[in-house]
């Protein structure tokens, strides 16, 4: 991926793992978001964010941050699509991509969003950066 698609208001899509993970944990700490789960876990909007308590998603949806939302794998790591911002605000690339050593973090094509939603999620998800 390109360091140009951050700079350009192209659509972009959250990341997602494929079944082909190996389960080695080294997309996980990369993830400046939190967005990145152990199979099976449950996982919140606050992990790693400043979000706490009830929120009003971007897309609208209204939440409670500190509420555990249902585990999208229970057989391989996964990205919690809502917290993916494919790490813009924080790097030119997404660093699961980066060191997954089994190629399985890729686009999630039922998740486009532009740069600029991207980088709204971001900010709403740490307002102090």
């Amino acid at each position: 991926m390109s360091a140009n698609l951050y700079k350009d208001n192209v659509t972009t899509m959250a990341i997602k793992i494929t079944d082909e993970c190996i389960n080695c944990g080294a997309c996980e700490p990369e993830c400046p978001n939190t967005a990145i789960y152990e199979a099976a876990y449950e996982w919140k909007y606050s992990d790693g964010t400043s979000l706490s308590g009830d929120i009003v998603l971007p897309s609208g949806s209204i939440s409670n941050a500190d509420v555990e939302q249902e585990p999208v794998s229970d057989e391989y790591y996964f990205i919690a699509s809502d917290k993916c911002t494919e790490c813009v605000g924080f790097h030119e690339e997404p660093q699961c991509a980066a060191v997954c050593p089994v190629d399985c973090c890729v686009s999630d094509e039922d998740n486009v969003e532009s740069h600029d939603v991207l980088s709204g999620k971001q900010k709403f998800m740490h307002p102090e950066n």
